[in-house]
């Protein structure tokens, strides 16, 4: 995803960690009836504090699993979190009952609303999408993947996908900035937006190098979704990604019409993939890598990068009612009940992204 800023209001103090992780106590989970603290306002959204027995499946989830997310975050935590990564890293190999025992003990949810309307908001997916490369061009491998462009931060916005494609000037500042060619230009279109992946190149002497493709930039133009302009012309009634090189395969003289719908484009940095880099997606705007199914995107002036969170969602793709840490944004994931949910790296996870479009409910889990 596309990493960017949001400015925080001052966060409440965070109490000293006690000297080992909270305990089960003996027939259940700790006490919760104390009174409520009052809310939190952030810039984006308002926090209303709930009991726990309110967060639905909080006894279903297994908490290891996000717990290796949390594990990221507490690599580059935010100063609310920071006092509580010492315990985080030793209930990492706790049970799960006393994970759960510790949540409770030593946080608070708050549900997450907007200033104004109503508490359910909008889950979308997004994976890291797996391709093969050339390092050089060739008739098979003609769609070039770029670095930023000298002179990049000197024009804002820089030129328009069309414009990069069209006039001499753009052409000219992408010269010699190309890190690798692809087949398909819609292949490159989703990588742009996913913001990063997992690219197979094939190199001049013959050998394959699995290398990570990585958010370097944008020309800031506005995202503009092919999906919608193909259903907005009555062209399509499915928006995923299939339907759309579908459309494509039988529409190939519309092509660059479809790909300048969308003035956006990305660049990008190459980076090594090693065996252990390769066991996690790539690196968030929060700057820790991304763990599939536990990490999502969210807009920081809603809830701050770190945060672990609960999430809800019901839909024809999915139900979810888990653990997950806000650790990415987007240009796309904008308001309080907005979220993208990582889905990982590979067709299945390119399935479930695309195909995940449904109601949505947060709760923030914040020290007390």
């Amino acid at each position: 995803m596309l990493a960017a800023c949001g400015s925080a209001p001052l966060q409440p103090p965070v109490s000293s960690p006690p000297s080992v992780p909270v305990a089960l106590p003996q027939g259940g989970w700790p006490d919760d009836s104390a009174a409520l603290p009052g809310p939190i306002v952030r810039s984006k959204s308002r926090w209303t504090a709930v009991r726990w027995a309110e967060l639905p499946g909080l006894g279903e989830d297994p908490l290891h699993e996000a717990w290796n997310a949390w594990l990221k975050s507490c690599e580059r935590p935010g100063p609310a979190f920071a006092p509580l990564c010492s315990e985080v890293r030793r209930l990492s190999i706790g049970g799960e009952e006393a994970q759960r025992a510790w949540l409770m003990a030593r946080l608070q949810p708050y549900q997450v609303e907007p200033l104004t309307g109503a508490a359910e908001g909008l889950l979308t997916g997004y994976f890291e999408p797996v391709l093969q490369a050339s390092r050089t061009p060739s008739a098979d491998f003609s769609v070039p993947l770029y670095q930023p462009p000298i002179g990049l931060a000197q024009r804002k916005p820089w030129y328009t996908r069309q414009e990069i494609d069209t006039q001499a000037s753009a052409q000219a500042a992408l010269k010699g900035r190309e890190i690798a060619f692809l087949a398909d230009p819609v292949d490159a279109l989703i990588l742009q937006i996913q913001g990063s992946g997992r690219v197979r190149i094939l190199q001049p002497d013959g050998t394959q190098r699995l290398v990570r493709l990585a958010y370097a930039g944008s020309n800031e133009q506005p995202y503009k979704s092919v999906g919608r302009w193909l259903l907005d012309q009555g062209a399509v009634r499915d928006a995923s990604w299939p339907a759309i090189k579908a459309w494509v395969a039988q529409n190939p003289g519309r092509l660059n019409e479809l790909l300048w719908s969308n003035p956006r484009t990305v660049f990008f940095r190459e980076e090594a993939l090693s065996e252990l880099d390769a066991a996690w997606g790539p690196k968030g705007a929060q700057g820790v890598s991304l763990t599939p199914g536990r990490s999502i995107a969210v807009d920081p002036g809603s809830i701050p990068y770190g945060t672990p969170v609960w999430l809800v969602s019901s839909g024809p793709t999915a139900r979810l009612q888990k653990l997950v840490l806000a650790q990415d944004t987007g240009s796309a994931i904008v308001g309080a009940v907005r979220a993208d949910y990582f889905a990982g790296w590979g067709a299945a996870a390119a399935d479930l992204a695309g195909r995940l479009k449904q109601p949505l409910r947060l709760w923030v889990l914040w020290p007390k």
